[in-house]
């Protein structure tokens, strides 16, 4: 580094903090619409990561990204089993089973729809 300028710090992680936080209440998204809407859409598993470390941040909705299924597959990186399920049902969204109902409707792919 040199003398007066900061290296940036900015990184893939707050690259998907950022897609994550534009998702609406009431909607979903995939790990690997993220890394596709990043240009790495190979790196699903890191966008895992990411909301994995993104649980200290409440102003991150981490509850919102399932897996390709539908699926709640972060639920166990929350405080308790069931908070993931009981936020997405705040906000509307019909839980079963560990899976989102509707899943195909409620997605949203940040490349659509910002």
């Amino acid at each position: 580094m040199t003398k007066g300028k900061q290296e940036n710090k900015y990184t893939f992680f707050d690259d998907v903090f950022e897609v994550v936080k534009l998702i609406p209440k009431g909607r979903v998204t995939s790990y690997g619409t993220i890394a596709k809407y990043l240009g790495t859409k190979m790196s699903a598993r890191m966008v895992g990561w990411a909301m994995n470390a993104a649980h200290a941040d409440k102003k991150i909705p981490a509850h919102r990204v399932v897996n390709r299924n539908g699926m709640l597959s972060g639920k166990h990186h929350f405080e308790t089993p069931t908070a993931m399920q009981e936020r997405l049902e705040k906000e509307g969204v019909e839980v079963s089973k560990d899976h989102v109902q509707d899943f195909k409707k409620l997605l949203w792919d940040p490349a659509i729809d910002l």
